[in-house]
């Protein structure tokens, strides 16, 4: 902080032409220089990388480091990227002998030691890798690798089982063969328990215990399932694991257990066993994953990718609870909570590819092909080379997708986004477009999107880049997305814009409100129409019938009346010679008395049939006449009641409706014995009611049922009743009266005048079919 100076600067760097500096989130110092390329400082070491593009050292320009820990290098030639992949992997190009390799381990030292397909034995450290030659390693294939403090066991081929200690910079080898107690020199599984003991499964002659010096084999006689051991594992309790291509064997307390395809496993090829986090013992079978639950029962996980039903060839468990898979085709992370409950999300499982440094995705099927180093990182062991990651780093880099939505199109017009967003009516095809920005690996970058007020949930993850949705309704709507980023992990924020698509005038609440209305002004219109017609038809039928009464009328008033009027006078000159003391005298007279109350009986007759004359209150003054008639010896409270509003009555039916309620009110003056005798006639709306009412004796229920004999006054009342479309209801109870009510509805019985109004043209129905209806009431 008080000179510039040189100190500390290596000395390789002191020459150096320096263009461009940055630091990076992990403290590295890049240099880019003007013909050397890029170089990196740290810790006082200096690395030079060639150029992403493997050109030759050029010139660079500027340094930026972005937000996911991508370093972007300014090149004369243009813009290039160095961003760190999930896996680091080794093969050909960095000393290794092969790309094809087999068992891995990675001792408390550091020192990764794998084995390539071909042969051989070698370690790898801090870029370093050497061979082992000692005990004919480097000429024995070697199926198995394992260890503890301070010594190796290899599984070889031919060779049998090798100790290696490492010791003042070399290796001492011991080799155990079957001259040594082993099952056979052929050993494809080493494991080394927690006790010290070690076990060497063989190909085909079942599983060697070595402990104190001395070999115990198990085959099947001894209750193993298959003399072919591929797999060993060691549980919580001290339980022996051994999975072969028959099932899977159990060794506790001197006592085996197998397992096979009948107690639940997907396929009784047994490949990888590991037991995880929690005493679960996990399964890799040649048909998928399967575990072993604390109740002793094998299941395999449901809900699960199609990549976890192939060949399961290795399994490790990171100190984060996620299980690190290698298929035969993929290479997986999963949320072992999440397997083992059934609800894996879309966070919980990742794929991984050449992306992120694998150099291919093809496991190896050697026992130990997947393990987890002391340092907590994962080593897979491929057909591509030798691939490692470190799950800490994935947590630190694994920064959330921002997104954003950029443009919205109406049927291929650009819709501006500044201000309330309106759709245009009648447009069909709306296409939002939106992007997330991970410039790690975007091609992994997925969406989920919501249409709040069409879609009912969100949608499945997709890669594409828009939104399409055709035929919306008119209404606000609110688009929301979200975006993963190549993790597989989903932000908590999200881009959401609303806009508004308009409606079309045919799609307006006052245009459906208007067709709604002439729909029912068409109906009503029709309807009238209708009644009209019926009415108009009814009115003719009842002139013609009035004209026929007429006629009728005419006819026996100047043929029958005026014959017994003839008669009458003759018979009263008669009866005027007649002296007042003869016998024949009384006779004359109760004669001329007959005949004048038949003379009168048959004006009244003649009266009925024509047609009344006045205005609607004729039928109150017709009414109120009708006591006048009889000379009733005792006193009747006799009463017209009007109610409502005076409306003109067609004449036809008023005749009907007089004819009807006189017939009742003569009934009840002749017959019921009744004090107290009321009309009520009510103009209603939609009805002319008129009821009369005695408290009278009542009617015999076999008269009102069918009528008395020889008379027709009942049954008169009901056929004119029907004729005009009227309902005519009679009750009656013995000793307390009888009521008759006559409706005739309004349509019928007021002709219609363009005075009524809209509102009253409305209220008018159709009337209900004629009937009569008739009860009697019993005490």
């Amino acid at each position: 902080g008080t000179e510039i100076t040189s100190s500390g600067v290596p000395r390789s760097l002191a020459t150096v032409q320096a263009l461009a500096i940055g630091k990076d989130h992990q403290s590295n110092l890049w240099v880019g220089t003007a013909s050397r390329g890029l170089l990196r400082l740290n810790a006082g070491q200096v690395s030079w990388l060639d150029s992403p593009g493997h050109r030759s050292p050029e010139m660079i320009t500027a340094i930026f480091e972005d937000r996911e820990g991508n370093l972007w290098l300014g090149c004369s030639h243009g813009i290039e990227r160095l961003r760190d992949t999930a896996f680091v992997t080794y093969s050909t190009p960095e000393g290794l002998p092969s790309e094809n390799n087999g068992p891995v381990y990675v001792d408390s030292e550091d020192r990764a030691w794998f084995a390539p397909s071909h042969g051989g034995l070698y370690w790898m450290k801090g870029g370093s890798v050497r061979c082992v030659t000692d005990a004919g390693l480097g000429r024995d294939v070697i199926y198995s690798i394992t260890g503890g403090q301070g010594e190796l066991w290899v599984g070889r081929q031919q060779g049998g089982l090798t100790r290696l200690r490492y010791k003042g910079g070399s290796f001492l080898a011991e080799t155990f063969t079957r001259a040594n107690g082993l099952a056979q020199n052929g050993v494809y599984a080493v494991h080394q328990s927690r006790d010290g003991t070690v076990w060497a499964a063989t190909l085909s002659g079942g599983v060697s215990r070595f402990k104190d010096g001395k070999f115990t084999t198990y085959m099947l006689a001894s209750g193993l399932v298959s003399n072919t051991v591929v797999s060993i594992a060691e549980g919580s309790d001290g339980t022996m694991w051994f999975g072969t291509p028959n099932g899977l064997s159990a060794l506790s307390n001197g006592h085996w257990r197998t397992y096979r395809r009948q107690d639940g496993l997907p396929s009784e090829n047994v490949i990888c066993l590991l037991e995880g986090s929690g005493g679960v013992l996990w399964i890799g079978t040649a048909d998928g994953l399967c575990f072993l639950s604390s109740n002793g029962r094998v299941q395999v996980p449901r809900q699960v990718p199609e990549s976890l039903h192939e060949e399961i060839f290795g399994i490790a468990e990171d100190g984060r609870g996620w299980l690190w898979i290698a298929t035969s085709n993929h290479v997986l992370r999963v949320k072992s909570e999440q397997l083992l409950s059934g609800a894996l999300g879309d966070g919980d499982i990742r794929e991984y590819g050449l992306a992120d440094g694998l150099r291919g995705v093809e496991g190896v099927k050697r026992h130990r092909s997947v393990v987890a180093d002391p340092l907590g990182r994962i080593w897979f062991s491929m057909t591509s080379g030798l691939s490692v990651v470190d799950p800490t780093r994935l947590e630190i880099s694994s920064l959330p997708t921002l997104v954003h939505l950029q443009t919205i199109s109406a049927d291929g017009r650009a819709i501006d986004l500044r201000g309330p967003v309106r759709i245009p009516a009648g447009r069909r095809r709306i296409i939002l477009g939106f992007t997330g920005l991970n410039l790690s690996v975007p091609e992994r970058v997925q969406f989920r999107f919501m249409l709040d007020g069409f879609d009912h949930g969100w949608s499945e993850p997709v890669a594409r880049r828009e939104a399409i949705y055709t035929n919306l309704r008119p209404g606000s709507y609110r688009f929301r997305v979200m975006a993963s980023n190549s993790e597989g992990l989903w932000n908590s924020g999200e881009a959401a814009i609303g806009f508004n698509v308009e409606p079309a005038y045919w799609q307006t609440w006052w245009f459906r409100l208007s067709g709604v209305l002439a729909c029912l002004f068409t109906v009503l219109a029709v309807y009238r129409y209708r009644l009209h017609q019926l009415t108009k038809q009814l009115n003719v039928r009842f002139e013609e019938r009035l004209a026929e009464r007429t006629r009728i009328a005419q006819d026996l008033h100047d043929t029958l009346l005026q014959g017994f009027l003839s008669a009458s006078m003759q018979l009263h000159v008669l009866a005027d010679q007649v002296p007042a003391d003869s016998v024949a005298k009384a006779p004359l007279s109760h004669v001329l008395q007959l005949i004048g109350q038949v003379i009168e009986e048959g004006r009244n007759a003649v009266r009925g049939l024509r047609s009344s004359a006045g205005d609607s209150h004729d039928l109150e003054k017709a009414f109120s006449r009708i006591q006048e008639e009889f000379s009733i010896q005792e006193r009747v409270d006799f009463r017209v009641i009007v109610e409502g509003r005076r409306r003109l009555l067609d004449p036809a039916i008023r005749d009907e409706v007089y004819r009807i309620g006189r017939e009742a009110i003569v009934n009840a003056f002749r017959h019921s014995g009744a004090r107290n005798i009321e009309v009520e006639l009510e103009h209603a709306a939609k009805q002319l009611r008129i009821l009369v009412r005695d408290n009278g004796c009542g009617i015999d229920p076999q008269v009102l049922k069918s009528g008395r004999e020889g008379h027709w006054g009942l049954p008169g009342m009901r056929e004119r009743a029907e004729r005009i479309g009227a309902r005519l209801k009679v009750w009656s109870r013995a000793a307390a009266g009888t009521e008759v009510e006559l409706s005739v509805p309004s349509g019928i019985a007021f002709p219609v005048q363009s005075s009524d109004g809209w509102l009253e043209w409305l209220t008018r129905w159709y009337p209900r079919r004629p009937g009569i209806e008739v009860r009697e009431e019993k005490e």
